[in-house]
């Protein structure tokens, strides 16, 4: 077993951290760090639980400590769930003291010697770990990307063996990718919001270097564009996309790649068996009825019709966060860099 820590554990996605490693088979739980007036008290007596699924006593009389390598040195790796402003230089911090970070953060996910990994598209990025262990850091990081590029990376990666070079996508995002407290009450009832700040510019960027080449110790992007419009919507959970793609293969040809496709990892616990999968009815996927398919792990697609166009969908705190980071390590741990 790997002893694990959180950073960050009482927030949303902190607490998807913990439900997804309290019984992992490959991860030992052992430390939950977060701000100083949660340090030194019982997990269970500061976390105000919000999730759909029990509360996992196990972890309950787990001191909170302060969010710092000496108060976690006896954890191999720690998954971050804190926000951007202070990710920075704390996960630098957890790096140069030799503790591997899996960030859900967004502070490191553009620099060129780390990498921005969803196994199931681009694993070979994890290549740049030895670019930063070269460099002389005894730890290093590995983001996850944006939600929302999550799910359309996921999406894409079936298409690959087709040529494009224009996609175009238009996002519904649940509420629950603001935080708890993200999203007034007042302002998403009967409403939808047409701006989600920095998360276009993130699906712009981002993309391109999660479907580059790894060359020479460097991504190098795709070329391909990526045009992005991003849109609130009073749902709890799961975002929902609308994709344009510039592949003038027919649909039927589209469809069979889709149905054929097999990811380029396996045997990790928290791979779902499909990680995408295509629906035939009209009216699908939908948040509330798919996005826990594969455990919350699997995107969903379905409206491929010509143009070339379709629908992507997928739960934006498991798959499209705590999820990619927990999958992210799983990866890391099999390919031996801890």
């Amino acid at each position: 077993m790997i002893n694990v820590g959180v950073l960050g554990a009482t927030g949303a996605v902190g607490q998807r951290f913990v439900e997804l490693l309290a019984d992992h088979p490959w991860f030992n739980l052992t430390t939950l760090a977060a701000s100083e007036r949660s340090a030194g008290k019982q997990y269970g007596k500061v976390v105000n639980w919000r999730l759909e699924t029990p509360f996992p006593e196990k972890i309950a009389k787990l001191k909170v400590t302060s969010i710092t390598p000496s108060a976690m040195k006896d954890v191999d790796l720690v998954f971050s769930a804190l926000p951007a402003e202070i990710a920075t230089d704390i996960e630098n911090t957890f790096a140069d003291a030799g503790i591997a970070v899996c960030s859900n953060a967004s502070s490191h996910r553009m620099e060129p010697t780390i990498p921005l990994v969803v196994p199931e598209v681009n694993p070979e990025h994890l290549g740049l770990i030895d670019v930063q262990r070269d460099a002389g850091r005894d730890g290093f990081i590995v983001t996850n990307p944006n939600c929302s590029t999550i799910m359309l990376v996921t999406a894409l990666a079936p298409l690959r063996k087709f040529a494009f070079t224009d996609i175009r996508v238009a996002t519904m995002q649940a509420i629950s990718g603001a935080g708890f407290a993200g999203v007034a009450a007042m302002a998403i009832y009967d409403n939808v919001i047409p701006y989600i700040g920095k998360e276009e510019e993130k699906m712009e960027t981002e993309t391109l270097k999660i479907m580059g080449t790894l060359k020479s110790k460097k991504v190098v992007n795709a070329a391909f564009n990526v045009s992005a419009s991003c849109h609130r919507v009073p749902v709890i959970d799961g975002h929902t996309m609308a994709v344009w793609a510039d592949i003038k293969e027919p649909v039927e040809m589209v469809k069979k790649a889709y149905i054929d496709y097999k990811p380029p990892i396996k045997g990790l616990p928290t791979q779902p068996a499909e990680s995408v999968h295509l629906f035939s009815e009209d009216d699908r996927p939908q948040p509330r009825l798919d996005r826990m398919r594969g455990h919350g792990m699997t995107v969903s697609v379905g409206r491929l019709r010509e143009g070339l166009r379709f629908v992507a969908m997928g739960h934006n705190t498991i798959r499209g966060a705590a999820g990619a980071s927990v999958l992210n390590a799983e990866l890391i741990a099999k390919k031996k860099y801890l």
